[in-house]
């Protein structure tokens, strides 16, 4: 771990499949997307980083070039299907296929109860969790089904059990549900499709929600069976496990990774 946080690693397992592939990351500009480009980067693949946060996201890109890998940032708002057209596009464009998918990007919810929150949070939130995940992988699958791939999906463990905040636990649900439904719809082409559930990860995200206190963030470690927050790079392993040839019997799979939060 460097002093910025930033888990350098490498990885413990090294996939086969990953040398001269194209992934595409969203949500790359931090967090679980950040670790995840790296990996993947690490792995020998060529990784596409997608954010609106553009100086963060370009810093993703530059670090994968850091270590040897090829990248490219691309600013792209998943809420407008014309953007991730232009950054599939893009993609081909420029490594010539496309074979995996993280969709990771998301926003969290505040303290509002159902009743306190106003039509336009919940547009926020609901929009940018599920529709993005939605318009993402309307514009991958087309590019992934010309040669096979994996696509994964960064759902929560609010997306298989209650917890407070009905809109993010709404979009959440949907991404499992999403992923099921379309995992199924590709059964039987050389695309499969998965979702990884992350309990309670330390990222800028959970700082926001922790409002960055130490009372704030113990609250939220005691609701950790293992006593501590996971690291963004554990969920990033969980993600190239399930693109790589390992998982090839893998499909429609809403994997929880969460120190035994939801057990």
């Amino acid at each position: 771990m460097t002093e910025d946080g930033e888990d350098r690693r490498q990885p413990a397992v090294a996939y086969r499949n990953f040398d001269d592939k194209v992934a595409f990351v969203t949500g790359a500009a931090s967090g679980i997307g950040r670790a995840t480009a790296l990996a993947f980067g690490r792995q020998g693949a060529s990784v596409v980083v997608a954010d609106v946060a553009e100086d963060d996201n370009r810093e993703t890109a530059e670090l994968i070039e850091d270590e040897g890998g090829r990248a490219l940032a691309v600013s792209c708002d998943l809420r407008k299907s014309e953007e991730v057209q232009a950054a599939i596009e893009t993609t081909v464009d420029e490594f010539g296929r496309l074979d995996f998918a993280c969709n990771n990007a998301g926003v969290e919810q505040g303290p509002e109860k159902t009743h306190e929150l106003d039509d336009d949070e919940w547009d926020r939130i609901v929009d940018t969790d599920l529709r993005g995940v939605f318009l993402s992988m309307k514009c991958e699958i087309p590019a992934i089904l010309d040669g096979g791939g994996a696509i994964v999906n960064i759902s929560s463990g609010a997306g298989i059990s209650g917890f407070p905040g009905s809109a993010y636990g709404a979009a959440k649900h949907g991404v499992v549900g999403l992923t099921r439904s379309a995992a199924l719809e590709y059964a039987e082409t050389d695309l499969r499709i998965n979702a990884v559930c992350p309990g309670i990860v330390d990222t800028s995200m959970m700082d926001r929600f922790t409002g960055d206190t130490e009372e704030g963030r113990q609250e939220v470690i005691d609701q950790e069976p293992v006593g501590r927050m996971g690291n963004p790079a554990e969920i990033a392993d969980a993600v190239l496990w399930l693109c790589s040839d390992a998982a090839s019997f893998v499909l429609g799979h809403a994997m929880v990774v969460d120190g035994g939060q939801t057990v």
